[in-house]
């Protein structure tokens, strides 16, 4: 099934829509995470489980998701542990600490299984940037599959721009013995005006986030830690290391934006050229946020997955 897609959206990114619905799913420590679901309202095309990145939270992608509801998917997801809903609010913008993903690897994984204990299938898991490393590494690691995969952005190797990985991970190193490990790695400086372009093109798209900061005090998070990008490169590491992908029978689409300035293109390309079932698509004008992006590749960036679904998913 394939919806009509148009530039001249009429969703409202700045309400929640009707039917979407919250709650909470503890994972097996006790953490609780919020969670949301969004039951498609006629013929039901399967379950869809859409997972964000780092710092993130569901309300940044109620377009996305209302493009697939309307095609019949039955939405699910959860914001991650520590950040957007899954965290307690400070009213400020904290640094983003994490010494591992492994924590996020296992919620997945058990939130999956629970998932698909539950619902109809084909059962398909969207994951953007940090939750693509993370969903790419479950299935890797954890035996975590679904009858379809779809990588956005996926973050498998951070952009550390010029410096080469090695020099960026002994930095790292230096900066944990010097006990500055929980400290941000920068201060952003979110009055430049241009700050929108790191992310997408769109921005109408990239205030309707600073909205939603502003609505909720608190959900959003400052710039990662010195931990932060350690974990990120030691997570990076086992996804480049031999045999880690070779094992991942669950089909993929891999999504690349071409101006990306958070994670490298070609750390993409070798995932899928490494896959035995894998398809890459690079959008040589595409920012960050795929999903968020100016029409002229949010719109052909939904094609691609709304194709890839209908041929490698398709209906019960």
């Amino acid at each position: 099934m394939t919806a009509t897609l148009s530039s001249e959206s009429e969703f409202d990114r700045r309400a929640y829509p009707d039917g979407l619905d919250f709650g909470v799913w503890r994972a097996a420590d006790g953490w609780p995470h919020r969670a949301y679901r969004w039951p498609a309202e006629r013929v039901r095309r399967g379950s869809l489980l859409f997972q964000s990145g780092r710092a993130d939270y569901i309300e940044k992608y109620l377009e996305a998701c209302d493009h697939w509801h309307g095609l019949g998917w039955d939405i699910e997801g959860f914001d991650w542990r520590g950040q957007g809903g899954s965290r307690a609010f400070t009213g400020t913008l904290d640094p983003d600490d994490r010494l591992s993903f492994d924590p996020l690897i296992d919620d997945l994984a058990d939130f999956v299984a629970d998932w698909k204990a539950r619902t109809p299938g084909p059962h398909v898991l969207v994951a953007h940037s940090m939750g693509g490393h993370v969903a790419l590494r479950a299935c890797a690691e954890r035996g975590l599959t679904v009858d379809a995969l779809v990588l956005v952005a996926p973050m498998l190797a951070l952009n550390t721009g010029y410096i080469p990985r090695i020099v960026a991970s002994a930095v790292v190193g230096s900066a944990k013995l010097a006990r500055l490990g929980h400290r941000a790695i920068f201060r952003d400086n979110y009055s430049n005006p241009r700050r929108y372009l790191r992310l997408t093109a769109s921005k109408p798209r990239y205030e309707d986030s600073q909205y939603w900061k502003r609505a909720i005090p608190g959900i959003a998070m400052g710039p990662p830690t010195w931990n932060w990008i350690g974990a990120a490169l030691a997570g990076d590491r086992r996804i480049a290391g031999k045999g880690e992908l070779e094992g991942v029978r669950t089909p993929v689409l891999l999504l690349a934006a071409g101006l990306d300035k958070l994670v490298r293109d070609e750390a993409i390309a070798a995932a899928a050229k490494r896959l035995p079932d894998a398809e890459l698509k690079l959008f040589p004008t595409g920012r960050h946020e795929l999903l968020r992006e100016a029409d002229e590749n949010r719109l052909p960036a939904l094609a691609a997955i709304d194709d890839f679904l209908d041929r490698r998913a398709p209906e019960a």
